[in-house]
Order: structure tokens, then sequence, then C-alpha cells
């Protein structure tokens, strides 16, 4: 916060504090003390950053109210009394609605994702600082622009303009270079990229940028990465407003400068999505370290005398998994370089199901099993686990209330006009098709059913294939990554796995990057997804193109499981999914490659 008001020209600064697990830490930090329950890093943030921003004129609106934007709010004006700092402090409510039967036992948390409506009335109220609860992350933005531009519910073109733009700031440094496929290939300085900033005009169209001396870079690539970041269709549906992400445009202004624009709105859906929360039950987790040779006799050894002791122990957990990773190589110089990794990960609704049994199985084994045996860490008596769910629910239903400065409570009304999501048409080619076969059908959904044996291997790839000439000339077997960025991210128990076709050297008009857009759209097929990312292949893909932006989105449904706090996966937010994919090899035609 401070780097952002001493770094540059600001009017508002917003702040991003909640995500689906950090609503269930503050659940169960509402469970110990119901006083609790919003962000407490925000109001440390604000013991240095309050008073540069009334000495700058500049407004905070962030969610970090949590559970909890009342007591939020009486908290800033307690902070600001002990500094010396008089602030108009006002808050937004009405989204927890954990006290409906939502027909499950255990919920913890229960928010409706709200609009920038209670925003815009907190600004116009003058408050220096609004604190929200849940509301959508890029409502932090549009509702300030409303504010400041005196756009009504009919704006939809610039509410839609400032909702990509808050999507392009809602994860910071992922705007600037952070966590960004081609940091290394276009020399981003990613070792401290400084937060993103939005210029905001009139008709909602935006500058991305970043202040000056900050380091990362803003380039087109950087924002494309995270506009396909947690999104999914063409359209981008929000409480005020449906984006249409098949019309956006991005155009480079200058150095760490990119234009967006063209964006249209259409009015939002009738319902609010409602993030539930609950606890799920108990999991342990027992790394063994496999060095050397005969991995896989070693992987059966163990696991066969952890299952005995398992079926032998008075309760057996109801979920037992296990996963092998061969970190290993051969004649390693480094003995961690020699060992691979077997993971058991056990759940259960009690916590006694996975606690001694699951440990009592592995440290009795320390002197009685394979050679080298050893874990990565002792086995713990085990931890609760959280599951995320998403409902709908009407959106005049919800109680969507701006509490002002002076306390004045005024409710926002729900959109008047409202339209059902559907699915958007083909897009157009960006140029004259190719004769390379029938494409697949565009944003169509089709279960893949196809699945690996147990212990099996997908086929090899890549080097085993010859070169040979096609529509687009000469193909050489490549990493994917030579022609695409990738970003990846969560969405409750789903994955999405956005891709985009990256600039390509001497290609000053932009044709080859047009037509390596259609190579990609008939290559990168759901079905071939699968055979290059073989864990999905029982999951239901979903790919929805995004031309403008050179992209292409991918759902992947069920691959989290329950979602990030259930930690279903190695990697449960699928943060490194897309990087797996740029690694896996295709032929690709030499004329796209670097």
């Amino acid at each position: 916060m401070e780097e952002m008001l001493r770094g540059g020209e600001l009017d508002v600064l917003t702040g991003d504090y909640l995500a689906e697990l950090t609503m269930l830490i503050l659940g169960r930090d509402r469970m110990k003390d119901p006083e609790r329950g919003y962000a407490k890093t925000f109001l440390r943030q604000l013991e240095t950053g309050l008073g540069l921003a009334k000495e700058r004129g500049v407004r905070i609106v962030a969610n970090a109210g949590g559970l909890n934007p009342a007591g939020l709010a009486d908290a800033v004006r307690e902070l600001g009394e002990h500094l010396g700092v008089p602030v108009r402090v006002a808050h937004v409510e009405g989204d927890d609605l954990t006290g409906r039967d939502w027909g499950r036992e255990g919920i913890l948390t229960a928010n409706a994702y709200l609009g920038g409506g209670g925003i815009t009335a907190c600004l116009n109220a003058g408050a220096d600082v609004v604190v929200t609860g849940r509301v959508t992350d890029a409502a932090l933005v549009s509702g300030a622009a409303a504010a400041h531009f005196g756009w009504g519910a009919d704006d939809l073109d610039a509410l839609a303009g400032a909702v990509v733009a808050g999507h392009v700031l809602e994860c910071g440094a992922q705007a600037t270079g952070g966590n960004y496929a081609l940091w290394a290939e276009e020399g981003v300085d990613a070792r401290h990229p400084g937060f993103p900033l939005a210029e905001i005009a009139p008709d909602g169209s935006s500058v991305i940028t970043k202040h000056p001396g900050t380091g990362g870079a803003v380039t087109e690539g950087t924002v494309t990465a995270q506009l396909l970041y947690e999104t999914a269709g063409a359209r981008y549906p929000g409480p005020d407003v449906t984006a249409r992400l098949d019309t956006v445009r991005l155009r480079t202004e200058g150095p760490d400068r990119v234009r967006i624009d063209g964006v249209r709105g259409e009015a939002p859906p009738p319902d609010l999505k409602v993030g539930l929360s609950r606890l799920g039950g108990w999991r342990n987790e027992v790394v063994f370290v496999l060095t050397g040779l005969d991995i896989e006799r070693k992987a059966e050894l163990v696991r066969g005398q952890v299952e005995d002791a398992l079926s032998a122990a008075a309760r057996r957990p109801a979920e037992v998994r296990w996963s092998l990773a061969r970190t290993d190589r051969t004649d390693a110089d480094v003995q961690e370089e020699a060992s691979a990794l077997l993971r058991l990960v056990v759940r259960d609704p009690e916590q006694e199901a996975v606690g001694r049994s699951v440990t009592g199985s592995a440290v009795e084994l320390a002197l009685a099993s394979y050679p080298g045996f050893h874990v990565t860490a002792p086995p713990g008596k085990g931890s609760p686990y959280g599951v995320f769910h998403a409902e709908y629910v009407p959106a005049g239903e919800v109680p969507h209330v701006a509490v002002l400065p002076e306390g004045e409570r005024v409710a926002i009304p729900a959109p008047l006009k409202t339209r059902a999501l559907e699915p958007v048409g083909d897009p157009e080619p960006l140029g004259e098709p190719l004769p390379l076969g029938e494409p697949l059908p565009l944003g169509e959904a089709r279960p893949l059913r196809e699945s690996l044996p147990l212990g099996g291997t997908p086929p090899l790839r890549g080097a085993q294939r010859p070169p040979r000439t096609t529509p687009f000339g000469p193909t050489r077997t490549e990493p994917l990554g030579a022609l695409i960025g990738a970003r990846s991210g969560d969405k409750g128990g789903d994955a999405n796995l956005g891709v985009w076709v990256r600039e390509l050297p001497g290609d000053g008009g932009g044709d080859r990057r047009r037509e390596a857009w259609e190579w990609l759209v008939q290559h990168l097929t759901e079905k071939e997804l699968a055979q290059l990312l073989p864990e999905i292949r029982p999951l239901r893909v979903t790919r929805h193109l995004l031309p403008g932006l050179h992209a292409a989105n991918f759902v992947i449904e069920g691959l989290l499981g329950e979602g990030v706090a259930a930690q279903a996966r190695f990697d449960p937010q699928a943060k490194a999914l897309g990087e797996w994919l740029r690694s896996r090899h295709m032929e690709i035609p030499e004329r796209f490659l670097p």
C-alpha cells in the first residue's frame, strides 16, 4: 500500500484481499471470535498508508471486510483516531447469507458476490475509505469508476470496460510480469514487479500501466495473460454487467502502457453467485522418499505394507490416494536428484481415522521396509480441510446495503434489466480458412471418458514423430511453449487454462500470428488437450475461443475435486497446469517458431 501511495499519482487505491480459501480461513477465525472475520493485514498496512492517502487525496476501496465489514470499518475509525488522521469510513454489507438453509450441514460461510453499486454510493457520500465484504473482485474498480464518472445502470459498455480493467488489476503483479509464462524470453524484470494501475476514461476504456521506475513490465502479453485468468467463455458475467471478452482490443501505446478498448457490455444475469464453504473433514499426508534403483518395486512394497496396516485398523480412512512422482534421474550427482516421491493422502470425516492409524503405519515401518526408508516430514495428527461450493440466488433476494460515513443505510436495488447467459456463437475466422480438415465446433463441451490404466504412462510424443509437411509448411517437434503463453488457475473444483499465441518475431502486420492462431484452433482441441495432459482424460472439458486476443480458454470440470481448500491434487489450484501444457511437445509449423 505504501509503495503504491508513494510511487505516483492515484485517485483511488483498491485492494483485493479475498479468495475462496480466504473465506474459509476467515470463517474459522469467526468461529473462535465473532468480532473477527476480516483481513487484519489491511489494518497493518493502514498504519503507514492511512495518513499518506489522506495527505495525497487518495481514496481507498478494499474488500478486506471479509465476513465482518462493519467490524473492520469500526477498526479503521479507531486507527484513524489513534493516528490523528480524520477519516470518513463507510462500508458495504448484505452479502452474508450464512443464516439461510442451504441443505448442507456445517456451512461456515455463505456469501453472495455483490456488484459495485454499494461502493459507488459510499464514495458519492464522501467516504475516504470504503470496506466491503464479498463483492466481485472487479467491482472494486468498476464501483469506483462509476462514482467518478457518474455512470448509471444503463451505461453497460462503460461498466464493462471498467470491469475488464478491474479484472486485470485484481491479482496485482500478475498483470506486470509476475507469474508470466514469457518473462524469460521477453526479458521482463520479475524480481520485484510493480503493481498495475488503470487510467480509466469516461467511456470505460483504459490504459494499464504502472508507476515509473518500478520493476516488471506491462505488455500486451502480460495483460492478455491476466484477462484469461480464471475466466471461461466470451461472456464474463458479473452482478452489474456481462462483459464481452470477445470484444476486447489491446494496443501498445508506449513502454509499459497498454490500451484496452472496444469492450461491449450486456445486461447482467438475473442471479448472483453465492460461495459456500464448509469443513469437509480431516486429512493427513505422508511423503515417502524412494532413492536410487528399483523405484517402482520400492513403491509397491511400502504401499502394500501401509495398505495392510490401514486395513487392519479399527477404521480405515474413507479416502486413500497414492501418487508416485518420478523426480529421480539416472546416475545423479546429487542424492536428492536420485530420489522419487511417493505421496499418500488420506481423508475422512473423523480425525481419528486419519491420525494414529496413518502416522503409526508410516513411522513403524522405518526399520522394516525398503532400503533407504525416510519421509519428508514427521507425520502429524491430521488437519481439517475445507470444501467450496457455488450456488445461485435471484439478485433481488440479496440485501445489498451501503452504510454511509454518518451511518445512513442505503439499499442498492438489483438491476432492472437482466439477460440469461447464453453461449456465444462461433467467431468468424481471422483470415481465409486453410484446408486442414474439419475443425471442432467452437465452444462445444464434450465429455472425455478415456483413461489410463493404473500405473500406465501416456504415449511418448514429440521425438518419435519425424518432421512432415502440412498446408502451413514443414513442421518441427518442439515444446508447445515455443508458440504459446499460458496461465491457469481455479474456480471452485474446476480448473481454467488459458493459452494465447505469442507475438512472432518479424511479424509486423500480425499475419503470421493470425495464421498461427488458426492452426492452434484446429490442433489444440479438447481431445488433443486430453492427450497432452492425460490426467484430465476422464473429465469434461470445454473450449472457448477469443480470436481478438489470439487466445483459447479451456475449462476442466472437477480437476480440483472440492476446491483448493480440499487439496485434492499435487497442485491444488492448478497454478502450474499451463506450464505443464507448455512443456509438452507437438509438431508445430516451422514458420511459426523462433
